[in-house]
């Protein structure tokens, strides 16, 4: 029997999904926030034994894979690891939707998960979702620390070579995890990124905020988007903005564009505001990363903060950011970007591939102005 999308997301309109990466915050920010609005967190982490009783090795094999000691769970190769990873996550999904259909009908439940972006669209609303990331690399000794993962931390240090199955394990979530990564921060879905400043009180103010549990005074219909002209207050406020953002690997970049102002002629960022505060940006510049002079203009550097995603202010920047390149004489404006049915969404078609200066091959997408 095949549901459709439209079936599904009516049948969960009840359940608020916190998804994201391995060591984000996923099970930490759940139980804060059901405790505080007394929800039922359903983990599905937490239910795969049960799952994986009920399943059957015709229809779920990986989910019935047995090994025999940790190191042949470990000897695997990095994409076998992966694979199966990938496969026990999939074949699980059919019995967790089931779950939270049924758990869902008569209360709000939270679901610590691990959606894909892809996931999200066919099961969810933006405003029910929100990603909690972490940078991919050295996974490991993280989840191992945690009180609640001592049983993976037992397993993998039974190894004959603890070192080499932890290097294992941790090329593997990264392979996995990078490329998701990119594709949530370029999305228009709401993320926070977990950096060493992250606290647990600022993260769940954000996650309640954007799900609608503490109400704010966010109203799309205020949200304005600005020029930002040299040495006014407006670039003053685009700096703080940037200074304390989450994009870590592009602010001290764009702090020292904005510093020193390097914009000329019809260059220039935008500032997405409401009520006064900056709460998005983008740029549109006639070079990007690439040495490819004869292509331009480039849209740039599209930020929108945590508490205001997942109302759609990237298109209305870039939609803004065309319509000014319009008025300039220029017919199509160019973005790059490592993913596949991100851009498509606004317009922007794929164009050819390209190399930036770190020697990395990206897609080159274009847009008619006109």
């Amino acid at each position: 029997m095949i549901f459709q999308d439209n079936v599904i997301k009516e049948y969960l309109k009840n359940v608020y999904f916190i998804t994201g990466t391995p060591c984000g915050g996923k099970t930490t920010i759940s139980r804060k926030l059901a405790q505080k609005h007394n929800l039922l967190v359903y983990d599905i982490d937490e239910q795969f034994a049960n799952h994986r009783k009920i399943s059957n090795s015709t229809f779920q094999p990986s989910m019935n894979m047995v090994f025999e000691n940790a190191d042949e769970f470990f000897g695997r190769t990095v994409e076998e690891y992966k694979k199966w990873l990938i496969d026990n996550t999939r074949e699980q999904l059919d019995f967790v939707l089931l779950d939270l259909i049924r758990l869902s009908q008569n209360q709000t439940v939270l679901c610590d998960c691990h959606l894909t972006v892809e996931e999200a669209e066919k099961f969810t609303e933006a405003s029910r979702i929100v990603f909690l990331i972490k940078d991919p690399s050295n996974l490991v000794d993280d989840y191992c620390n945690r009180p609640d993962h001592q049983g993976f931390s037992d397993f993998i240090k039974s190894t004959s070579d603890t070192e080499k199955a932890k290097a294992t394990c941790n090329a593997t979530l990264k392979s996995l995890n990078e490329k998701r990564c990119n594709d949530i921060k370029n999305s228009d879905y709401f993320w926070i990124e977990r950096t060493p400043k992250s606290t647990v009180r600022e993260t769940v103010e954000k996650v309640e905020q954007h799900f609608g549990f503490i109400k704010n005074d966010f109203n799309i219909d205020a949200l304005e988007i600005k020029k930002v002209e040299k040495n006014t207050d407006l670039a003053d406020k685009l700096i703080c903005f940037v200074e304390n953002f989450s994009w870590e690997d592009v602010k001290e970049h764009m702090l020292e564009m904005l510093r020193s102002w390097v914009f000329t002629d019809w260059e220039t960022p935008f500032a997405a505001m409401v009520n006064g505060e900056i709460v998005g940006m983008v740029t549109i510049m006639k070079t990007d990363y690439y040495p490819i002079s004869e292509i331009c203009p480039w849209i740039s550097s599209l930020f929108v903060s945590e508490n205001h995603r997942g109302y759609r202010i990237s298109k209305q920047l870039i939609d803004f950011a065309n319509e000014y390149a319009k008025k300039y004489g220029f017919d199509r404006t160019y973005i790059p970007s490592e993913h596949i049915g991100l851009y498509e969404k606004y317009g922007y078609h794929y164009l050819k591939d390209i190399v930036n200066y770190g020697n990395g091959t990206d897609r080159l997408y274009v847009k008619e102005t006109k």
